[in-house]
């Protein structure tokens, strides 16, 4: 049977007090949204349909293709948004899975089981149900004596004894489509103008259908987000899960709590992440790495056996065996080879630093091509910026720069040679030559003995 998600996405989310729409917050590095998007196409194997209002341009550019979107507008409640939804789907699918935007945590797992149970029901629909103390503002299930389900009673409306029940409705429902289609239009207008989907589960009892409720295993999954302060929640319960699957893969996290990682990170078996890390983006690390502590790693390739401490990594290549920091800067572009030793308040940005390359301390090197086994000494600057353009630098092989020079670009070193401690290097250096001096120049050809 053919089931296609819905998923509501119309909101304003005033209780975020923001002029982001309120499904477009981040979390975890991703819009709150695409969480809800891609459990539900993961459970059903088809496209979502995305249902749109506040700020819609906004909210469609953002999740791009990841839904079809249909637009709420006026927005009239959770029932009229599932209704925009019956031009694109009438006919068209055996089952609709109803979820909303603003509840990241539902498992693929948990949507998987609502579909199955809907497709051995001959009733018209199956909610998910959670069993919590806290309603969290989810309304509260009404069973017969028989124990039936005939209806959701909201917080606001309930009784005190109806306030103590603890089945709660999550929100989640399997509808047999072409029921729904029709059921969506004998549903009552409410006191505040708008048309709920819960009175659907009254609509099905009073026709005397049965109504199938799936227990959620942990009530965590239904956490929805109103404030900043449920985004916050929500946040916290995805880390958990997140930091869990990458332990219980292999991964050692010294602590946890103290450790980010956004869902977009690959990470290899046997590396080591030490606490105030944060792994953002795409990053990828490879195996038996060490990572932290007070790291932070952004769109960022680290091979295997590195190590980066007390760092701060943006869009940058490491390859194998790379040690960078403490207190060292990698920007965009850079890319450090295999062997590269980079130490404490250095920064790289947009250059090459190659094969078993050196660059101890207190360096800066921006818009360079620096070759194999290279020397780069404490204190060395690529003034890379004349006003106007970025110059490059170019460094052959085996090169030492001394403590201090200043490589005034565009400019080159040739492979073996040497520049003198505060050298200012504003013309090429031959190869095996030492330049010293300011403005440098060149002295003598470097032999065997130096």
């Amino acid at each position: 049977m053919k089931t296609t998600p819905v998923v509501l996405a119309a909101g304003q989310g005033t209780r975020m007090h923001s002029q982001l729409p309120k499904v477009l917050h981040p979390l975890l590095g991703r819009p709150l949204a695409s969480y809800a998007l891609d459990a539900t196409r993961q459970a059903s194997g088809e496209k979502p349909v995305a249902v749109i209002g506040h700020g819609a341009d906004q909210v469609r550019q953002a999740l791009g293709d990841s839904a079809d979107f249909v637009i709420q507008q006026p927005q009239l409640g959770t029932g009229h948004a599932v209704q925009q939804a019956e031009a694109a789907l009438r006919g068209r699918t055996d089952l609709v899975l109803v979820t909303a935007a603003d509840m990241p945590l539902l498992t693929r797992q948990t949507l998987e089981q609502l579909i199955h149970a809907q497709q051995a029901h001959r009733g018209p629909l199956t909610l998910l149900a959670a069993i919590s103390d806290d309603a969290r503002g989810f309304g509260h299930l009404l069973r017969d004596t028989q124990g039936r389900v005939q209806g959701v009673i909201e917080e606001a409306h309930a009784s005190p004894e109806q306030l103590a029940i603890r089945e709660l409705n999550a929100g989640v429902y399997c509808f047999a489509a072409e029921w729904l289609w029709d059921a969506l239009y004998r549903v009552p207008i409410s006191p505040k103008g708008e048309y709920y989907l819960t009175d659907v589960v009254g609509i099905a009892y009073a026709d005397g259908l049965s109504i199938q409720t799936v227990t959620v295993a942990d009530a965590t999954e239904t956490i929805g987000i109103n404030t900043r302060v449920h985004l916050a929640e929500a946040e916290s319960a995805l880390r958990q899960r997140v930091n869990r699957s990458w332990m219980l893969a292999g991964v050692t996290l010294v602590d946890p709590a103290t450790t980010y990682i956004e869902t977009g990170v690959t990470i290899g078996q046997d590396t080591t992440i030490w606490p105030n890390t944060s792994l953002r983006g795409a990053t990828v690390i490879g195996k038996n790495s060490t990572i932290g502590p007070n790291a932070i790693l952004q769109d960022t390739q680290v091979g295997d056996g590195c190590r980066v401490l007390a760092s701060v990594v943006e869009k940058a290549i490491l390859e194998d065996r790379v040690e960078v920091g403490p207190f060292a800067h990698l920007r965009k572009g850079a890319h450090l080879a295999q062997g590269v030793h980079m130490g404490n308040f250095g920064e790289v940005k947009n250059s090459y630093l190659g094969p078993g390359t050196k660059m101890g301390h207190f360096s800066y090197v921006g818009d360079a091509t620096i070759a194999e086994n290279v020397n780069i000494g404490a204190g060395t600057i690529t003034c890379n910026f004349d006003g106007v353009n970025k110059n490059h630098t170019d460094i052959e092989a085996g090169v030492f720069i001394g403590s201090d020079t200043m490589l005034v670009a565009p400019v080159k070193v040739g492979e073996g040679a040497r520049t003198g401690a505060g050298a200012v290097v504003t013309r090429d250096v031959p190869p095996h030559t030492l330049a010293v001096g300011m403005p440098a120049r060149a002295i003598r050809k470097l032999g065997k003995r130096d």
